[in-house]
């Protein structure tokens, strides 16, 4: 169910594996049902997306990359990828081999092949993880509400996630989007994730990243995120408008990312370049505080991350960049590094900052974010 894929960058373990099965079918095995996360991740494996992985990690696999965000191989993975089960559903697997996958409506997703069970210390994973315990922590938080005991092995699926259907014309799967670069003969290709509505400094760093390559990739994540972030197609909306008048279009493609936000700043940054290499990428964006939360993490540690993973731990090539901003005394956008302006003079963007502009029915000003942007916003939460 694995097989080669062709693009500029091999991905993550050398082959891009694949766990679809479309004549699948339900058949009296014991059930057990999965979260949203755990929908997302089962999708991220069955199309390649989590390459190497072929399942749910087993037992090995799991402790390997919370204490040394490695997997057993030696490759770089920083983030668990388990199935934990509630434990009223413990009892009806039993000893099982095979058990069926199913959502919270009964739907029937697939089924893993179980070739091992463990317990888990939720509060020790969530330390190493997340660097806290404290479940104000959303990805914490959702950490605790999964069982402790995790069933393990390889997958088959059967039905895919359903997205946000202002999403699902952009869904391009990484042998889908590794086929686009090599249509367009890219050979280096950037990669941009973000969860919020694309701002001036997004369009900023993406675009000083764009003159080292031959294309990019913007790729918004579309899965599970917090209850405040701006829906999916709103966030698309403002990407197509954006690129329509504002990028060389014949050098960007528009993806999303079916993925559930964990909030695990750093160690999801590694997972996010790993992702972004089994999509097609050679490069890969990495901001402040990439996939932070609250005040849980350093500005920079993202990027400090990476000082101690290899190009054979780790092929794609992270790009840095330093917190941009508006500046009034160059009359553009610029960092620390571009600018010699006094902190006074420097308008900071952020996608925090647009939200709470929004919720007060002001119009983000165009420092802040392209008028056309503004007026897809302002629409958005003026029939919310």
């Amino acid at each position: 169910m694995s097989a080669a894929t062709p693009g500029p960058i091999a991905p993550h373990g050398g082959t891009l594996v694949n766990r679809l099965d479309d004549g699948l079918t339900e058949g009296g095995r014991p059930r057990v049902t999965l979260s949203a996360r755990q929908q997302a991740d089962l999708d991220l494996i069955a199309v390649g997306a989590f390459s190497p992985l072929e399942g749910f990690m087993d037992q090995a696999t799991y402790e390997s990359v919370i204490t040394g965000m490695r997997l057993p191989s030696g490759l770089a993975w920083s983030v668990p990828v388990t199935l934990a089960v509630q434990p009223d559903e413990l009892d009806a697997i039993g000893d099982a081999t095979e058990v069926d996958m199913v959502d919270e409506s009964g739907r029937f997703l697939g089924v893993i092949e179980v070739t091992d069970r463990y317990e888990t210390d939720q509060r020790r994973e969530a330390g190493l993880v997340y660097g806290t315990e404290e479940e104000a922590h959303p990805g914490v938080a959702s950490l605790y509400a999964h069982g402790t005991t995790c069933i393990a092995g390889p997958v088959r699926v059967a039905a895919r996630l359903p997205l946000d259907p202002g999403a699902v014309p952009f869904l391009l799967d990484p042998a889908a989007s590794r086929a686009e670069f090599d249509s367009r003969g890219w050979r280096t290709v950037v990669g941009f994730q973000t969860r919020n509505p694309i701002h001036r400094a997004h369009e900023y760093i993406t675009k000083v990243a764009l003159e080292t390559v031959d294309g990019l990739f913007l790729h918004p994540l579309v899965g599970e995120t917090k209850s405040d972030d701006i829906p999916a197609d709103v966030r698309m909306r403002c990407y197509e408008v954006l690129i329509e008048g504002y990028y060389p279009k014949e050098r960007v493609v528009l993806g999303v990312l079916p993925a559930a936000m964990r909030y695990a700043g750093p160690r999801e940054a590694v997972l996010h370049a790993i992702l972004r290499q089994n999509y097609g990428c050679t490069h890969f964006i990495v901001g402040r505080d990439h996939a932070g939360v609250g005040n849980y993490y350093g500005t920079y540690d993202a990027h400090r991350v990476f000082d101690d993973i290899t190009r054979e731990e780790l092929a794609i090539q992270p790009v840095f960049f330093e917190h941009s901003f508006w500046c009034n005394l160059t009359g553009g956008m610029a960092t620390t590094k571009t600018s010699p302006s006094s902190p006074e003079q420097r308008v900071f963007l952020s996608g925090t900052k647009v939200r709470e502009m929004l919720d007060r029915g002001e119009i983000p000003p165009v420092e802040f974010t392209r008028p056309e942007v503004a007026k897809i916003l302002i629409e958005a939460y003026s029939t919310a």
